[in-house]
């Protein structure tokens, strides 16, 4: 059976990336990064599944990659 796919913060993407708050933000502007969902009226995070993906092959990493059509 498939695990559900947990949401990190912020602070656990920059640990895992070693980008900054601020090139995060610009990646995913550039198309180039992973986007945040929203997760509450105040709160965003990431995908695990998708963070991993970036980080295992960023230069591959498209919008999309590794899910089915409607993105989930």
């Amino acid at each position: 059976m498939r695990q559900p796919d947990r949401i990190i913060r912020m602070n656990t993407v920059r640990d895992r990336t070693g980008l900054s708050r601020s090139t995060i933000y610009r990646k995913i502007a550039e198309g180039t990064f992973p986007p945040q969902i929203k997760i509450s009226i105040n709160g965003a995070g990431w995908r695990e599944s998708d963070i991993d993906r970036w980080v295992a092959n960023p230069v591959a990493w498209r919008p999309g990659s590794g899910r089915g059509r409607d993105g989930v």
